[in-house]
């Protein structure tokens, strides 16, 4: 009876040894983007929305993170892609990204700079509604991003965050780089 009482305060120790581990923090990211997008066919401008991010540390200096984040605007886009003729319409336009990849990063007093590297989805969603027949069109492609930031620790839970990010679509069959810039609030745990 003593040697199972034993083995088993032995096993109970190694799996709590091994829970400690395994890293359990991380944070939370929502802040204000701003994205200046090329969605295709020439139609190029600058879209603001928000951006959300959630990263877990799998090492001391390495994280998961994973990014949804949405723009909103009027891009112009070529009539003669459309309907034929010449000039720009504007399109009511809505950029949806959702991502997923590795973080590093490094704590030096109250600033955490950080790099990563992401892959996921985007969709792009435009209308235009001032022709007598609205026109709706929508997109989905894999997307790519690299980048980094900087966090500023305010308090030992908050931080605010300014990042940026090279953000490359294929819509419309081609490839386009976005420079997005991102600001916001930081939650840690």
């Amino acid at each position: 009876m003593a040697r199972r009482f034993a083995l088993l305060m032995a096993l109970l120790v190694m799996t709590a040894a091994g829970f400690a581990q395994i890293p359990t923090a991380g944070n939370v990211f929502l802040g204000y983007s701003l994205n200046h997008a090329d969605a295709g066919w020439g139609t190029t401008g600058t879209i603001n929305g928000w951006d959300f991010q959630a990263e877990g540390k799998i090492a001391p200096f390495v994280g998961m993170v994973a990014d949804i984040g949405a723009t909103y605007g009027t891009l112009p886009i070529p009539t003669a892609v459309l309907f034929g003729g010449s000039g720009n319409t504007d399109a009511q336009s809505r950029v949806v990204t959702y991502m997923f990849g590795p973080r590093v990063s490094v704590t030096v007093g109250k600033l955490r700079p950080f790099a990563q590297a992401m892959v996921g989805g985007g969709h792009l969603h435009q209308d235009l509604s001032q022709f007598p027949a609205a026109y709706s069109y929508g997109e989905t492609c894999v997307i790519d991003a690299i980048g980094g930031g900087v966090d500023y620790s305010l308090i030992p839970m908050f931080a605010v965050r300014v990042q940026g990010d090279d953000l490359q679509t294929r819509f419309h069959g081609g490839r386009q780089n976005d420079a997005r810039i991102s600001a916001g609030l930081v939650f840690r745990f």
